[in-house]
């Protein structure tokens, strides 16, 4: 029997950036050790050093900015 399963990413164009797998590890990893509030993301983020695609430090409004492009 053939099922129909969910593709993790089948929204997507094509596989995810090497800058969309560093920022996805650095949220999980921020979200590992309790930061769930967005300004609380944003000092961990910057903490381990990742900006946004445009090589400056997130905002939030550049972070929410960004979660909207990637679909997220």
């Amino acid at each position: 029997m053939s099922w129909n399963y969910l593709e993790p990413h089948q929204s997507r164009q094509g596989p995810p950036s090497p800058y969309e797998v560093k920022l996805a590890g650095a949220i999980e990893e921020a979200f590992g050790r309790g930061s769930h509030a967005l300004p609380e993301l944003l000092a961990e983020l910057k903490a381990d050093g990742l900006v946004a695609s445009d090589g400056r430090p997130f905002t939030e409004a550049s972070f929410t900015t960004e979660m909207h492009r990637l679909g997220a």
